[in-house]
């Protein structure tokens, strides 16, 4: 939207003009008009002719020194009309064309999460009110956001945080504990400000307590409002308190110094131990070796998956039984419609589908991929028509080989390798709005608005139902018509849209245009034969119009049009 408003404001040169000399001199017409009605005739025709003659010498003024940027607007309008990028030759929508490696606007935002000047320091163990207990539940990402909340929690209650305990009895049945996945010595001491974190309570608390530990599960999404009435009561009568199942148990809606301690924990704090982050950096390094860019996608298309979407992919009976017996372990599912399921964008692409929608964008053939996943439903023969696509098709178990052993029994450390190798591309997509797409979306935002695509799977599944209808050069353009909003700009950020975890909004800075220019190395400034500055290179005056409109648009309360539905790990 906001690159949309851009264009209006640039439609012609002379009105990119009018619009700069207005903003320079602070006109207002409606003012002018009012006091020019009061006098008389013969005054207001001198006096207006003293002030067209200022205008005129201003004008003058304006043009000899800052000249050059209404005339880098009109070059720039002038190369727009004449070099028409894919998107705007495809869609013929009018729309600039996207670079899909990168956003030209990522330099203009920055992550930020740094304590407020009046933020209190954590409350000491002995001056807590008490210690909190946390029982994560689910995979390795839905955890990570029960133990970013679990954080903000503790903060909220004055508590003493114990290191949560991760699930050991969920589909996957990983025996992993907290320190063989996080480094649990930094997780500590980087959140020293935030909440008093200890490993376990001492032998003397417990002992002197009357009661065991009270345990209690809290209602998804609860506001601090209930902690406070709920929960804290209990914690100041028992002193242990244990939280089970703590998954997306905090309302995704806070005020900006807890939405910033979520960003520190998940972004800083959060770090994985050495083993696993030098494997991870490996498989990066590997890759580079390879090519200078590459796609990672997470094609999250495992039987789990599958049956908890209740969509269907034309296996037959076969494939009805075996996801059906996968679906009894939520007991609470509804009977779903596959049909209507897949109209409602809630069923995860195919890796055929995924390549086709990469290919439509603009990946070449020769473009390296890292598919980031576990046990693909179908085997090898679903991934088939995806190597076909994308030839260059790598996965960590190639990459590794002997190195990937240790891991190999434990489902959370290779989904961490995968995290890793996933956060380092160059792009990432994913294939469903579930748990790792959101928390390395919002990431990736965070650390510069990498370019991260998520499928627009509403839009899309009926596009890929009648592709069969329509010429190759039809279905690309009508892809990219689809993408629009889904490509990770930092225009996708709106108040209000989606988890915070994927749209971490308090933590997005702004950039001033200042130290764009003078702090980026790419940023230089030439000189025409007349004098006149031109950009030639990453900053100009384009991208600041363009800039300008995007700031309006960041941050508005919008809420998208699609239903957000927390899929499992």
């Amino acid at each position: 939207m906001g690159v949309a408003k851009s264009w209006r404001f640039s439609l012609t040169p002379a009105a990119a003009k009018l619009a700069l000399l207005q903003h320079h001199h602070g006109y207002n017409g409606g003012a002018a008009a009012k006091q020019q009605s009061l006098r008389s005739p013969r005054t207001a025709t001198r006096r207006w002719s003293l002030v067209c003659g200022l205008m005129l010498f201003g004008l003058g003024l304006v043009s000899l020194f800052t000249g050059h940027v209404a005339s880098d607007l009109e070059w720039w309008y002038s190369q727009r009309v004449a070099n028409h990028g894919f998107y705007l030759k495809l869609t013929g929508n009018g729309r600039e064309a996207i670079d899909v490696w990168k956003s030209k606007y990522s330099k203009f935002y920055y992550g930020c999460s740094e304590r407020g000047r009046h933020y209190a320091p954590a409350k000491k163990e002995k001056a807590s009110n008490g210690y909190l207990l946390i029982a994560t539940s689910g995979g390795l990402n839905q955890q990570r956001t029960g133990i970013t909340d679990a954080v903000v929690v503790a903060r909220i209650l004055n508590a003493t945080l114990v290191v949560p305990e991760l699930d050991h009895n969920s589909y996957w049945k990983d025996a992993s504990d907290f320190v063989n996945i996080f480094d649990v010595e930094w997780f500590i001491s980087s959140l020293a400000k935030d909440v008093t974190i200890i490993r376990k309570v001492s032998e003397k608390v417990m002992r002197s307590m009357e009661k065991p530990p009270y345990t209690m599960r809290v209602p998804r999404k609860s506001e601090p409002e209930y902690y406070i009435d709920q929960v804290l009561p209990i914690l100041l009568r028992r002193r242990v308190l244990q939280l089970t199942k703590f998954d997306y148990r905090l309302s995704s809606n806070l005020d900006d110094e807890l939405q910033k301690l979520r960003c520190r924990v998940n972004y800083h704090a959060l770090k994985f131990t050495k083993s696993i982050n030098e494997l991870g950096q490996k498989l990066v390094m590997r890759m580079r070796q390879l090519t200078t860019r590459f796609v990672a996608v997470h094609l999250r298309f495992e039987p789990d998956m599958l049956a908890f979407s209740g969509c269907y992919y034309g296996g037959g009976d076969k494939e009805r039984y075996e996801l059906a017996e996968i679906r009894k372990r939520w007991a609470t599912l509804p009977d779903l419609s596959p049909i209507d399921e897949r109209k409602r964008g809630k069923c995860p692409l195919t890796p055929h589908e995924v390549g086709l929608m990469l290919r439509a964008l603009g990946f070449a053939n020769d473009t390296y991929l890292y598919v980031a996943s576990g046990e693909i439903y179908g085997g090898d023969e679903t991934l088939r028509p995806l190597r076909e696509l994308f030839p260059n098709f790598y996965t960590k178990e190639m990459l590794a080989n002997e190195e990937l052993k240790p891991f190999l029994p434990f489902s959370s450390r290779l989904a961490a390798v995968d995290y890793i190798v996933s956060d380092e591309s160059d792009v990432f997509v994913t294939n469903n709005n579930g748990n790792m797409a959101k928390i390395l979306a919002g990431r990736r935002r965070y650390m510069g608005h990498k370019r991260t695509i998520r499928p627009n799977a509403k839009r899309l599944s009926a596009l890929f139902m009648a592709r069969d209808k329509m010429d190759w050069d039809t279905f690309a353009k009508k892809v990219k018509s689809c993408q629009r909003g889904f490509m990770g700009e930092p225009e996708d950020m709106k108040l209000g849209r989606g988890e915070f975890h994927e749209f971490p909004y308090a933590c997005i800075c702004e950039k001033p245009l200042s130290s764009v220019e003078n702090n980026d190395p790419h940023a230089q400034v030439a000189r025409d034969s007349t004098g006149k500055t031109r950009y030639p290179y990453n900053v100009n005056p384009r991208e600041k119009v363009l800039h300008i409109s995007m700031k309006r648009n960041l941050g508005k309360s919008e809420r998208d049009n699609e239903d957000d539905e927390a899929f499992p790990d």
